[in-house]
């Protein structure tokens, strides 16, 4: 039988990540991890209760930077979040990293927010300051650059044009302002797309 080799805490304390039993002991908190052995979380990292840790999650505070996640949101595997001197806020209920993970990285005086009931996923990533509203989406692999989009209900919002604002496709969106119930799809430069109301793509059958 070959021998199963355990994973060091020396290496991870030395990156500044928790040992995998205080990862593990996180779960006294209300924190939900499946695997701790495969979840790296730096100290100075906030956990909410009811927060879901999914395998191959990643939370790095470096520089005096911050990480808070608000209660019961769920980062799902391939989701890295740096706060290498900056601060990273999620609030409650958000979804960040489903169908390819999601990255978020916040430099010196960077602040990167997220609203509750926010999802993020497609692979996509955050530098610089960004504000992604209540209810917001970023659907793709979009990288995102000084973005802000809009406060709104959550995709379950029967009103199209009453959710949080929306990126979808794939490219590069740099300063782009996106208000409530507004949606821009592009593949590209997202500074090229038109803003459109959600309802153009979620229309309300006819009565």
């Amino acid at each position: 039988m070959r021998d199963v080799q355990i994973p060091s805490d020396e290496a991870r304390q030395r990156l500044g990540f928790l040992p995998i039993a205080e990862t593990a002991a996180l779960a006294h908190r209300g924190v939900v991890i499946p695997d701790p052995a495969s979840v790296l979380v730096s100290s100075d990292t906030r956990l909410e209760k009811g927060v879901i840790l999914w395998p191959g999650v990643i939370l790095q505070v470096l520089e005096g930077g911050d990480i808070v996640i608000g209660d019961d949101t769920q980062l799902f595997p391939g989701s890295r979040l740096v706060a290498s001197g900056g601060s990273i806020k999620v609030g409650a209920c958000a979804e960040i990293g489903e169908e390819g993970g999601f990255t978020l990285k916040a430099e010196a005086r960077d602040l990167i927010e997220i609203g509750d009931g926010a999802r993020l996923l497609g692979g996509g990533s955050l530098i610089l300051s960004n504000r992604v509203g209540r209810g917001a989406q970023i659907v793709g692999p979009i990288r995102c650059q000084n973005c802000t989009l809009g406060d709104g209900g959550t995709y379950r919002d029967p009103e199209p044009d009453e959710r949080g604002a929306v990126l979808k496709g794939s490219g590069v969106a740099r300063n782009i302002d996106v208000p409530t119930g507004c949606v821009i799809q592009a593949f590209g430069l997202f500074s090229e797309g038109v803003i459109r109301q959600q309802s153009y793509f979620h229309p309300k059958p006819a009565g």
